[in-house]
């Protein structure tokens, strides 16, 4: 009886664990499908509604400090992390770091308003080796909409150049009167006249 018992033991065992790992996989392939957007959220909702019956119960002290973390949850929510983490190493001039950091990010998983920052931000990486890649990024991130006058100038002022090095000068000067018409400020002043300056003599 000894014999036979230990092998049975030793099966279950090896059931145990071939199911665990059934499951984990299954639980990771659901996460992976599973739009994070729902997942922040629902965590905003409860924390919501807990900081609320915090605040009903008279736990001030408590509701109070719910209320950033609530607030905390709720711009998470509203912003991808990856994306803004891009964007930083961007700014830094680190283009592997936030070509990395893009790539981390599934596009499904954005918000309609973030798609567009997503394409000129590659746009802008691509733009320094891959001109055919960052002309359809630039575009694409114009049709999908940018919230600020200032990046519609940008992504117009990269898609003048870009017409430009192909010696295209129609659609290199439609874009950059699309760029001097979104820049309201001045920002891109100095760039505009260097490049009007690069077409005229084309």
């Amino acid at each position: 009886m000894h014999l036979l018992f230990v092998p049975y033991a030793s099966a279950i065992t090896s059931s145990n664990y071939l199911c665990r790992r059934i499951w984990s996989t299954i639980g990771l392939i659901a996460w992976t499908m599973i739009d994070t957007r729902i997942l922040k959220i629902a965590v905003a909702a409860a924390s919501f509604v807990y900081m609320i019956y915090l605040f009903a119960t008279g736990y001030w002290g408590q509701g109070i400090g719910m209320f950033f973390v609530t607030a905390l949850l709720v711009l998470v929510s509203l912003r991808s992390m990856r994306l803004v983490l891009a964007f930083f190493q961007l700014r830094q001039q680190k283009m592997d770091k936030a070509k990395t950091w893009l790539e981390r990010i599934k596009v499904g998983h954005l918000w309609p308003n973030q798609r567009g920052y997503y394409h000129f931000l590659l746009g802008s990486i691509d733009g320094q080796k891959n001109m055919v890649a960052a002309e359809k990024h630039f575009r694409e991130a114009l049709k999908l909409g940018l919230r600020y006058d200032h990046d519609k100038a940008m992504a117009y002022l990269n898609l003048s150049a870009l017409q430009a090095s192909k010696r295209k000068k129609r659609e290199a000067v439609h874009f950059l009167n699309e760029a001097k018409k979104y820049d309201t400020k001045g920002i891109m002043k100095n760039e505009i006249k260097m490049l009007n300056k690069q077409i005229t003599s084309m």
